[in-house]
């Protein structure tokens, strides 16, 4: 089917006994066993299961093609809970574009527990080759990465990842399985934040690991969720069922307008280098066009001149929103090195865009008389 036809029925479960069409929200915190003291449904509480959590779970698996998935109550706490499912003593390989957030992890909470970690530029395959350690457990991928936009060849780091004995990530936010699958590539784990485009309209926090095989690290990872009870509410749950519906039309519209601003920008004197996979001038296009049905709607864009010339840039914009985050349905701007506070190391002068659904002729007409 194609993804529009998955993504609906993959969330479409109308009520058997009500035949009510969008199903309920379940928001009960336990659940009455019978006469004879059994669960009838086998739910037991809701932080181990919910019946609105297995139904976006069950939806998440299916639209990325893996066996198992698991819903958090962020990116964070998804990202969090693999770590977790490792041991002390061991190695994680990190791109070196990968959002802020991730490496924050490892150095603050799991490299004092005893978690090691290296980071790398994904796009040398021999330094990945090189930086493998005989403890390397996981290579994380992030592609395209935030906020450089760096594309990973995917199907080459799982055979270097499989051939150390290693399992491959591949954080698919960006993407989203709209526009890029990473198990066709040979990676093992999806991470997803649902907070961006899977939701899509800037109002649930969540997050989810996707796996291609439910094996025994996949049920580690699950017990782990349901023992730290980092999960969303069946409220949030039901809302990034509900955003999954438009998924695919949403992001092919935002990819669309997302193209036009880019050339628009990439031609603009005022710009110094626009950072977008769909624009033939980045050092990637070609690998791009194997792995992804679409560059998506994601871009960064250096002006000319430092952190003071490109605040006051987006002061002058009126229809972008200035603030973090990204993926919903209404375009945002921000100095991303503001972002991740004193120690990024983003270049001072980049904005990043999250284009939203507004009409792309109007988007650029603000960024226009913004740069004039």
């Amino acid at each position: 089917m194609h993804f529009d036809t998955l993504a609906l029925r993959a969330t479409h479960q109308p009520d058997s006994v009500t035949g009510v069409v969008v199903p309920p929200i379940y928001l009960s915190t336990t659940y009455a066993r019978n006469e004879s003291n059994e669960l009838p449904a086998n739910y037991l509480y809701t932080r181990p299961n919910n019946p609105n959590r297995e139904a976006l779970e069950k939806a998440l698996a299916t639209l990325e093609g893996g066996a198992i998935a698991m819903a958090f109550g962020s990116g964070q706490a998804a990202t969090m809970t693999l770590f977790q499912a490792l041991s002390p003593g061991d190695h994680v390989l990190l791109s070196t574009d990968a959002y802020y957030g991730t490496p924050a992890l490892l150095e603050q909470v799991f490299h004092p527990w005893g978690l090691t970690y290296t980071r790398v530029d994904m796009r040398d395959l021999n330094a990945v080759r090189a930086s493998i350690h005989e403890n390397t457990r996981i290579i994380w991928c992030e592609t395209p990465s935030n906020p450089m936009l760096d594309i990973t060849d995917l199907q080459a780091v799982s055979q270097i990842a499989h051939e150390a004995g290693a399992i491959c990530v591949c954080d698919n936010t960006w993407a989203t399985p709209v526009l890029q699958r990473p198990f066709d590539f040979g990676c093992d784990v999806v991470m997803h934040s649902t907070t961006k485009y899977l939701n899509g309209h800037s109002d649930v926090l969540g997050g989810a690991l996707i796996f291609k095989e439910d094996n025994e690290f996949a049920q580690r990872v699950k017990l782990l969720q349901g023992l730290s009870g980092a999960v969303p509410s069946p409220f949030d749950c039901w809302l990034i069922s509900r955003g999954i519906k438009t998924l695919g039309v949403r992001v092919r519209a935002q990819s669309s307008t997302a193209q036009a601003i880019a050339e628009f920008l990439e031609g603009h004197s005022a710009v110094e280098k626009v950072h977008y996979p769909g624009l033939a001038s980045h050092a990637s296009h070609a690998l791009v066009q194997q792995q992804m049905k679409g560059p998506g709607a994601m871009l960064s864009v250096q002006v000319k001149g430092g952190a003071e010339e490109a605040i006051r840039f987006i002061g002058k914009l009126n229809l972008f929103t200035r603030a973090t985050s990204l993926g919903g349905v209404e375009s945002l701007i921000e100095h991303r090195a503001t972002a991740e506070g004193p120690n990024s190391i983003t270049p001072k002068n980049l904005l990043r865009i999250s284009v939203g659904l507004e009409y792309a002729d109007d988007l650029i007409a603000d960024l226009a008389q913004a740069l004039a």
